[in-house]
């Protein structure tokens, strides 16, 4: 059965899809840093699964007034603070397919083993090429979290660091299915939990290539650790409050 994901956020550069993001706020999306590009024109598609909408009568394009990276953001080899907001031109208006999802309190621990899901316009399960190629409707994936030290000596199995160099830092979540191939959520895409009836922003897909290889678990910014850099921001630009209860149906 194909679920409903309401905040789900198309991140276009001149009108092309570059990247996902969670809709937090009726004027924020919370995406990663390492999608934005410069000083490019960037909007955002939300309110539809289609990556390619045909008409606008339910989907919405808002432009995009600013973007603000987090500023222990470095790089891309050694992907720190890999998060960014994106603070939306005019405010959206909820509705049965426009809805936030909440952010986790920064104490707010997931236990290893719950379930999850992300959802993005990358292929699901490619298999045989490392190449990423992008599907006309939205997909989803079920996942589950995992220990983060068992998902650093993954990646370094096949890594010239020694042992010691943690890959995996303490900002990072990982999450896996188990032997699957995880190319199938966007960079800055949602990785959402329910927790006791209510979807909260556990991650951001931070690793976009790491499932170019069969099995990797997908690595994630913590949103935990940056809860309050996020409300910080947002009540800078007026943020609208605590977020509502954001449910599938």
């Amino acid at each position: 059965m194909t679920r409903h994901w309401p905040w789900e956020v198309s991140l276009r550069m001149e009108n092309e899809h570059v990247c996902g993001g969670a809709l937090t706020d009726p004027s924020w999306v919370v995406t990663a840093a390492h999608c934005i590009q410069g000083t490019k024109e960037y909007s955002v598609v939300l309110g539809t699964s289609k990556l390619q909408p045909m008409n606008f009568s339910r989907a919405l394009r808002v432009p995009v007034r600013d973007i603000i990276m987090h500023s222990k953001y470095w790089g891309r080899t050694f992907i720190m603070g890999d998060v960014a907001l994106v603070h939306l031109q005019t405010p959206v208006i909820f509705s049965e397919y426009v809805q936030p999802i909440c952010l986790p309190e920064p104490n707010f621990n997931l236990k290893v083993g719950t379930q999850c899901w992300v959802t993005g316009w990358s292929q699901v399960k490619q298999r045989f090429s490392v190449n990423s190629t992008l599907t006309p409707e939205l997909q989803e994936a079920e996942v589950f979290i995992m220990d983060n030290k068992r998902c650093d000596r993954h990646y370094h199995k096949k890594s010239f660091f020694p042992p010691f160099v943690p890959l995996v830092l303490g900002d990072m979540i990982c999450a896996t299915n188990y032997g699957e191939n995880l190319c199938y959520g966007d960079s800055g895409g949602p990785l959402a939990c329910d927790v006791e009836g209510r979807w909260i922003l556990a991650g951001v897909l931070s690793w976009e290539k790491a499932c170019a290889k069969a099995q990797n678990p997908g690595v994630y910014t913590r949103v935990t650790k940056y809860t309050k850099w996020i409300k910080k921001q947002m009540s800078n630009g007026a943020f609208s409050g605590p977020c509502a209860s954001a449910c599938l149906p």
